[in-house]
């Protein structure tokens, strides 16, 4: 069996690698998203947080990974797309490095046109992204909702929310939209609040 990373955050990050090109086709903005957003549905599943005036609050004491209750619970309350939006280049790079340090990732780096670095990642074993897109996968089937993986899931609904083409391109979206809208309601109001982000920035021009 494939060992995979424990955390959502990290399993996203994967899954959003492009195997055939060998890449990482998303580099902030939208995947810091996407991160962002698994980190909150992580706590949120795990009952750390709690939805509260359409915002999340701090519930049931536990792990803090990276550092989101923390921020949470120092904060006046705000909506969930907030804390999606916060911090969410810092967050790629957060766990980039954490995948790095674990052994799951390589990065290089590049000097382009001789002005800024640019790095590389190249993910040291395809078969962890071919098991993480298998349960992703198969969460898409008819199998009952309330039965699938909770992670699987939240990967699916993340990644339809951050539009991420790696993992379910937009044919897909659409094929399995109904099916998409339950895993999202499974997962909670973190994916929810990425497709509302997403949405925003490409509204503005900025996706």
């Amino acid at each position: 069996m494939v060992r995979v990373p424990e955390s959502l955050p990290a399993r996203m990050y994967l899954l959003a690698y492009d195997l055939k090109r060998r890449r990482m086709p998303y580099t902030g903005g939208r995947l810091g998203y996407v991160l962002r957003g698994a980190a909150l549905a992580e706590l949120y599943l795990d009952g750390r947080l709690v939805e509260e005036r359409q915002g999340p609050r701090p519930g049931t004491p536990g792990d803090d990974p990276y550092g989101l209750v923390a921020q949470i619970s120092a904060s006046r309350p705000r909506s969930w797309h907030y804390w999606v939006r916060k911090d969410s280049r810092a967050m790629v790079r957060r766990v980039r490095d954490e995948l790095a340090a674990g052994g799951w990732i390589r990065v290089r780096e590049r000097r382009m046109l001789g002005l800024f670095t640019a790095r590389q990642v190249e993910v040291k074993d395809p078969r962890v992204v071919k098991t993480l897109w298998g349960g992703a996968s198969s969460a898409l089937q008819g199998r009952p909702v309330a039965h699938v993986n909770s992670y699987d899931a939240a990967a699916v609904a993340l990644a339809a929310a951050g539009e991420l083409n790696t993992v379910l391109p937009r044919p897909e979206r659409r094929r399995h939209r109904r099916r998409i809208s339950e895993l999202s309601a499974r997962t909670g109001p973190a994916a929810g609040a990425v497709r509302r982000v997403v949405r925003a920035d490409q509204a503005a021009g900025g996706a």
